[in-house]
């Protein structure tokens, strides 16, 4: 019998740093379009970096998805 267990990957995990003093920490501005990066761990050995389009120009509206898309990474860690 196969032991299906083991061949289930395991969920990335998410690797972030929150410094309080940069409220706009994982974010940067790309010719006015806000855009989020962090780093993912696929399993033990590996990691990537993740860069995505926040599609705004407003600052306020990509905090906001910031803090949703992070928040979304964490609970499926």
């Amino acid at each position: 019998m196969i032991n299906t267990a083991d061949s289930i990957p395991p969920a990335p995990r998410l690797s972030i740093r929150v410094e309080a003093a940069n409220p706009l920490h994982h974010l940067w501005n790309n010719n006015g379009t806000w855009w989020i990066h962090y780093t993912i761990h696929p399993d033990t050995r590996t990691k990537a970096r993740v860069r995505r389009s926040l599609r705004t120009r407003e600052l306020a509206e990509a905090l906001v998805r910031r803090d949703a898309i992070l928040g979304r990474q964490e609970t499926a860690a």
